[in-house]
């Protein structure tokens, strides 16, 4: 596949993209930006979350992890439920009660502004990066396989790809997104289950025999009980699963704003039930073509390993009909993540941090929203950049859930706290807390296996969470 036609199949799918947003983009101002007009149906919402729930982390470094880590991944999924349970059960209905915009100002209302400036700063640093890591890895890919050859530098692949999510989101916001999104994860899907086809037909399995290769294949092993202090023990993953879950959905503002979209709050929780249900079986069929590539380059002794395997394979050896739709997949992925946090995080900058709604008119939060939106657009260029120098041979999905550790601990501990006691905190101490509390769980986690003969692994947000909701607790105002 020529260049000329990489770069007219990307101009189309743009292309698509530009033709929706116009289409939902007519009369639309801060509340459709912010709230989609609380329109959105909500099996349009939960069918979208999952492309923007798997990104190009997902479709990259999930099947690479295969080789390494088997089917291990499925025990974090598992405890994925249990964290989507208490999302649909206690967070929704808070959210729906007090008719948030923005989830953080809960923080507000129950401590207090530095409180509520606290959480909503640990989210922004969280999806910046989390963000960030998502496009790198996909600017990455495409820098290999098309812009190298066309002398193209990084940081240009890096400009170009955020322009283009700039120019479909910046009048509608999640008005927008919410179908996009939906348009995304549909070539997504697609995108995996050619590719599982093609690469099954390679290995000679065809219908349901797919299904009982993978299940009986010594890399599909899935629970991993043997060893306590081991990272990939069963009850770490799991239980490290549902609070991810948790901090990563319930409590980042990406996520949730597009559950508020929905008209009530019964609809909110049906989205999230599907939602749920799909996303399992989804990262089910993600692993198993992970299995399956993997089989493919060591049969073929095709040197092919991590978040490389399946570009490698995609583009030299699986032939031009795979190569088109992972094409299509990749930058399904990339959108339907970018493009939310983008929205997002201009959502909370301008509600949570600068307060346009309490602070100024309709036409001029318009007009700082906008500026906002092009602002948190170069902040994501730059972060993806200096991703560049940064990481070098680790899974980039891997360091995410590491990394989410750290800043969406505090915002377990606060949120934990808030709603499981009546406690009130001096309010301006708290964002000491919540800075002190991850860097003792790195020096904790740094030297837990000598100390404690034991690996945290992604347990590190637990033991975040944990330290900020106890410095809470030390800094609770006396009752009268």
């Amino acid at each position: 596949m020529s260049a000329t036609q990489i770069i007219l199949l990307i101009l189309g799918y743009f292309g698509v993209l530009i033709l929706i947003s116009y289409l939902t983009g007519k009369k639309s101002g801060n509340d459709a930006f912010f709230k989609a007009n609380k329109q959105s149906p909500w099996y349009v919402v939960a069918f979208g979350m999952i492309g923007a729930s798997l990104s190009g982390v997902t479709f990259i470094s999930v099947p690479g992890w295969i080789e390494a880590s088997q089917f291990g991944y499925m025990q974090v999924v598992l405890g994925y439920i249990l964290g989507y349970l208490v999302i649909g059960t206690v967070l929704l209905p808070l959210y729906y009660k007090l008719n948030l915009t923005s989830i953080y100002s809960y923080l507000g209302e129950r401590f207090g502004n530095y409180s509520y400036k606290t959480g909503a700063s640990f989210f922004l640093i969280s999806r910046v990066v989390g963000a960030s890591f998502r496009l790198f890895l996909v600017a990455n890919v495409l820098q290999i396989i098309l812009f190298d050859e066309l002398g193209i530098q990084f940081w240009q692949t890096v400009t170009i790809t955020v322009l283009l999510i700039w120019l479909y989101t910046f009048k509608s916001g999640i008005k927008t997104i919410v179908w996009t999104d939906t348009l995304q994860t549909l070539f997504m899907l697609i995108a995996v289950g050619v590719t599982i086809y093609f690469v099954s037909d390679e290995l000679g399995l065809s219908g349901g025999n797919v299904l009982d290769y993978v299940l009986n294949n010594e890399l599909s092993k899935t629970f991993f009980f043997d060893d306590i202090k081991s990272s990939n023990y069963f009850w770490k993953q799991f239980i490290s699963g549902a609070f991810i879950a948790i901090v990563m959905t319930g409590l980042d503002q990406d996520m949730m704003q597009k559950n508020l979209t929905c008209k009530t709050l019964i609809d909110a929780q049906k989205n999230m039930f599907w939602f749920t249900i799909v996303l399992t079986i989804v990262n089910f069929v993600f692993l198993s073509l992970g299995l399956l590539l993997t089989m493919y380059a060591q049969q073929n002794g095709i040197d092919a390993h991590k978040d490389d395997l399946f570009p490698i394979l995609a583009k030299n050896h699986l032939g031009i009909g795979v190569f088109i739709f992972f094409l299509l997949g990749l930058i399904a992925a990339a959108y339907s993540s970018a493009d939310s946090a983008l929205t997002s995080l201009t959502t909370s900058f301008s509600i949570d941090i600068l307060d346009i709604e309490k602070k100024y008119d309709e036409q001029k939060q318009v007009r700082i929203r906008k500026r906002i939106h092009v602002l948190i657009s170069l902040v994501l260029i730059l972060v993806i950049v200096a991703f560049k120098y940064i990481i070098k041979d680790e899974s980039v999905i891997a360091k995410l859930f590491v990394f989410a550790g750290y800043t969406y601990g505090p915002l377990l501990g606060l949120y934990a706290f808030g709603l499981f006691t009546k406690w009130q905190v001096r309010d301006k101490i708290v964002p000491f807390i919540a800075i002190l509390a991850p860097i003792l769980s790195y020096v904790i986690s740094a030297n837990s296996l000598k100390w404690f003969g034991f690996e945290f692994g992604f347990f590190i947000l637990i033991l975040n969470g944990f330290l900020t909701f106890l410095g809470l607790v030390l800094i609770c105002r006396k009752q009268n």
